[in-house]
């Protein structure tokens, strides 16, 4: 017999029809209810076991956790809360699960802290709420490559170790081939690359960007979707030293276009996970009104999650510039009454999550795009304005988060980018081939970053950005 899933059961109007069903016992009750999860959805389904005609030996293997293969006739509910539920026929343990072991674990049924969950961070999927994220997560990735794939991009893979920096951060993980303490030594006394495995000094890449810059001169559209790394030691609860990043890269398009992408980008796989993820969204809007419940009045959000996720989706985008948001900011009465962290003083300041909030949540009431910000808070690579002291950036600034997409036009003219690279001390030799595209049939182009998990944080309502990767990597955490 097909295996059904408890999903397409709980959506099944044919009553009355066989069927078997695969899972995790949830909970077993009376002897008689079994409460069954496969993972599908978040809701479980009800198997109700005949057990005086059942062995009492396997009745005692029917426990939390133990995985289970059902056969039975499925019927209408006579209990609440659901509208089918599963007769049982017959119940074979595919494997067993010892109730001493399971209250050991966060798998006994019960609420737990985020922090015991992260400490078992392999059981932690067959919890309610991770299964939830983690579905939404899903749901997005599969959105984000439809909608690139359905607007004529290319998806491209950009290589995980590199030579270069793309940030000019510096914060890198280095690949090495040299044994600990054994690295030979140059002339100078310092490390010998030359001999390395590569044959010159490499990390693992914190972005695709420049990369998928030289496919975007070729494919006209490209898109990369893949881990990036951070050796940052930021032990907070929106880094992570692994993480995924979304970068497109598109030739001939100019700010504008880019705006306009990043923002239909947002607004399409939002609406996706709307669509698709309703009960998962229910369920994560439902915990988070619990958790808001004990923080303080002031502290509490004003909108419910999937008022939040409709919120981006119905609003434009307000542009405007960094100059603007400077005098906006400047002028508003958390910083003339000193309630800022960090006051705005002076134009050229670097914007801050809570200044970037007060511009979404107070001052515009909807999401924002910052644009044309100063060139010496911006990389290298941004294109810079006639002004010469403004680089053509864009943020888009999301209510809760702060920054949710960092992007720019890239600068096309080669004498300009070489120019600053000189002023940042990046050697030439090191991206002779980034140089190169410039001089072979240049063009306008542009493109932006969005950190994954950034944009599962903020559709989950999660508050803590190690819940929503499945083995989060931070400092001095790599158990998984």
């Amino acid at each position: 017999m097909k295996t059904s899933s408890v999903k397409e059961l709980l959506a099944s109007e044919k009553l009355l029809q066989e069927v078997n069903v695969k899972g995790w016992v949830r909970a077993f009750r009376s002897n008689r209810f079994i409460q069954l999860n496969d993972g599908s959805t978040i809701n479980s389904i009800q198997c109700v076991v005949d057990f005086e005609n059942t062995d009492e030996a396997l009745l005692k293997r029917i426990n939390t956790g133990a995985a289970v293969s059902i056969n039975g006739t499925l019927v209408e509910s006579q209990g609440k809360g659901q509208s089918v539920e599963v007769q049982v026929t017959n119940v074979e343990i595919l494997g067993d699960a010892d109730p001493d072991e399971v209250a050991k674990t966060i798998l006994q049924p019960k609420r737990h802290s985020l922090e015991l969950l992260r400490q078992q961070a392999h059981l932690r999927v067959r919890t309610n709420t991770f299964s939830a994220v983690m579905r939404v997560r899903s749901a997005l990735s599969f959105a984000v490559h439809q909608y690139f794939q359905q607007n004529g991009f290319y998806y491209v893979n950009t290589p995980i170790i590199t030579g270069s920096d793309a940030e000019g951060a510096g914060e890198m993980f280095r690949v090495t081939n040299f044994e600990t303490n054994k690295a030979p030594l140059n002339e100078e006394g310092e490390v010998d690359y030359s001999q390395d495995f590569f044959g010159k000094q490499t990390n693992l890449t914190v972005s695709g960007q420049l990369e998928a810059e030289t496919y975007a001169m070729g494919l006209g559209k490209v898109y990369t979707f893949g881990p990036t790394f951070r050796a940052e030691n930021s032990n907070t609860t929106r880094h992570l030293a692994e993480f995924w990043m979304i970068e497109p890269e598109v030739a001939f398009n100019d700010l504008d276009a880019n705006m306009d992408l990043s923002e239909d980008f947002i607004k399409y796989v939002l609406q996706y996970v709307l669509d698709n993820c309703k009960d998962d969204l229910e369920f994560l809007e439902n915990r988070l009104l619990q958790e808001e419940k004990t923080k303080p009045q002031a502290e509490r959000s004003e909108m419910s999650l999937i008022e939040k996720l409709r919120f981006v989706v119905d609003n434009n985008f307000k542009r405007v510039s960094y100059t603007e948001a400077i005098d906006i900011l400047r002028n508003c009465k958390p910083n003339k009454k000193k309630k800022f962290q960090y006051l705005i003083d002076e134009w050229g300041a670097d914007l801050q999550s809570e200044h970037e909030r007060y511009l979404v949540e107070k001052h515009f009431k909807c999401p924002v795009i910052l644009f044309d910000y100063p060139a010496k808070i911006k990389a290298f690579y941004m294109r810079l304005n006639e002004d010469g002291k403004t680089v053509r950036a864009m943020d888009v600034l999301f209510p809760g988060i702060g920054e949710m997409v960092g992007g720019s036009q890239r600068e096309e003219r080669l004498d300009v980018l070489k120019e600053k690279m000189a002023a940042l001390d990046i050697p030439e030799e090191e991206l002779w081939w980034y140089l190169d595209i410039r001089k072979f049939g240049t063009a306008v182009h542009s493109g932006f970053g969005l950190g994954f998990e950034r944009l599962v944080l903020f559709t989950t309502g999660m508050s803590n950005i190690r819940d929503v990767i499945p083995y989060p990597r931070t400092p001095q955490n790599a158990e998984f």
